[in-house]
């Protein structure tokens, strides 16, 4: 009887085994095989490295001489970068960057980042095979940090160029760069994200993954399954200057329209509309009767742009562009950015609790203005508005001048203490130009306002800020 017991169980042990093994090796088989990709796409993929040159001036303290060191010592280097050679007050430093790139076209052109090239004396080009040309700029855009440069060669091995817009959060992708100059380095992971905002960009909705992207990969190639670039690894977010699992990638079709318009012109035309726009919060969604936050809420329209002969109005919210809904301000820009002067465009916007659609041709981005800077003039004396803690201005002539003011209107903010204006975020200096929809005449009107609006909960309050318009949600009551 034992032995059977036994026997039963050593044939139980096995048979677990062996599915085991088969759904290890299930598993294995299941994961992409990047063999092929990195194969085909690695001739087309180059190392860039420039250089760029820069006076350095040379301070050598008096009487001081350079003291002999053995041949060899680390100490020699560091002597000579501080003080230089043979007493020198003056000479020439070269710094080095190291960069990748991809190839679009088999007569030369190259696709990299602007960051990359961006002030280069020289720029040399690698392939693969360890051929090297020289290169030279075509163009550069530092908006989408998209550069095209050229190198003089003929029948070159290309990339094949796919489309972002069909990418997938959790597909599968690979990069291929010179991470630390280290030559065509194949990391690979998933998408994370699709379309996301950075603080320094406007114009690009990024692709967000957690492959391993490090200095030398910007400008190289993201690619996918299918064996297509999708983007243009471009940036990563990080506390150490090293990778830690966020990278981000132009789409590949804003990259390629860049270049496009840098290899025909030299430089970049984007759509403009003229509205200086803001997030929706959850207070000023209930301000504005939304069920939740989302939308474009504009703060600003520019005279004579595109978004004012169209007839939007500061206080509207701009929900969708051409049918796409927006879930926050921040996709607004790169959607007009990417759309082409003098093309009829839609805005679905909300106003006074309505929605509605506005036709607006979108125009070309002008160049940006200057800011002011709001101050409060010291002689005067601010009227205390005691249930928001907040005490305002009224804007005469001569502080309308000091602050560089045009028109008429609006009060300004000579102090905030604690209470639902500095909750709000109100700061000394403001000048409150809208409350409730309403333009706001004077202090004294400003008073009226708010008395009148007591039977409301939450208020948007439209104040300027230097020569920055700014929304925000005014709490008047609990």
């Amino acid at each position: 009887m034992k032995k059977i017991v036994m026997h039963q169980l050593q044939t139980l042990l096995a048979v677990s085994l062996a599915a085991m093994l088969l759904s290890a090796n299930s598993s294995a088989r299941d994961l992409p095989d990047f063999t092929v990709l990195a194969e085909q796409n690695s001739p087309a993929v180059v190392n860039i490295s420039t250089q760029q040159k820069s006076q350095l001036s040379r301070s050598v303290p008096e009487g001081f001489s350079m003291p002999e060191m053995p041949e060899g010592s680390p100490f020699n280097e560091l002597f000579k970068h501080f003080f230089g050679e043979g007493m020198e007050e003056f000479g020439e430093r070269e710094s080095q960057s190291l960069g990748s790139g991809l190839v679009i076209s088999p007569d030369g052109y190259i696709l990299t980042n602007h960051h990359v090239v961006s002030d280069a004396d020289e720029i040399q080009v690698r392939f693969s095979d360890r051929r090297t040309y020289d290169a030279k700029v075509i163009g550069s855009d530092k908006g989408s940090d998209v550069a095209l440069i050229k190198i003089e060669a003929n029948d070159l091995p290309t990339v094949k160029i796919g489309k972002s817009s069909e990418l997938k959060v959790g597909e599968w992708v690979l990069a291929i760069g010179s991470p630390f100059g280290f030559d065509h380095t194949v990391p690979a992971g998933i998408v994370s994200a699709k379309g996301r905002s950075l603080p320094s960009e406007n114009y690009v909705p990024f692709i967000q993954t957690d492959v391993a992207i490090n200095p030398g990969n910007s400008g190289g190639p993201l690619i996918n399954l299918e064996g297509e670039v999708i983007g243009v690894n471009s940036q990563i977010y990080s506390r150490t200057g090293g990778f830690m699992g966020l990278s981000f990638a132009i789409p590949i079709e804003l990259a390629m329209n860049v270049a496009d318009q840098l290899r025909e012109t030299g430089k970049v035309s984007r759509g403009y509309l003229g509205v200086l726009i803001q997030d929706v919060d959850r207070n000023l969604a209930e301000s504005f009767g939304l069920s939740q936050p989302y939308g474009a809420l504009v703060s600003r329209v520019m005279s004579g742009s595109p978004a004012d002969k169209a007839g939007v109005a500061v206080g509207d919210v701009i929900l969708a562009f051409n049918g796409k809904k927006l879930l926050n301000s921040s996709q607004l820009p790169p959607l007009v950015g990417t759309t082409r002067i003098e093309e009829q465009a839609t805005l679905r916007i909300l106003r006074d609790g309505k929605e509605r659609d506005i036709p607006v041709k979108v125009g070309r981005l002008p160049d940006d203005d200057g800011e002011e800077i709001s101050s409060v003039p010291a002689e005067a004396q601010p009227d205390q508005i005691e249930q928001l803690g907040l005490a305002v201005i009224d804007i005469d002539a001569q502080v309308r001048e000091e602050l560089g003011l045009e028109g008429s209107g609006g009060a300004l903010v000579g102090d905030v203490q604690a209470g639902p204006a500095k909750d709000a975020g109100l700061r000394r200096g403001d000048i409150v130009t809208m409350f409730d929809g309403t333009d706001v005449k004077s202090a004294k009107h400003l008073r009226q306002l708010i008395d009148a609006a007591e039977d409301k909960r939450t208020v948007a309050v439209l104040v300027r800020r230097g020569d920055s318009p700014l929304f925000m949600a005014l709490r008047l009551k609990d």
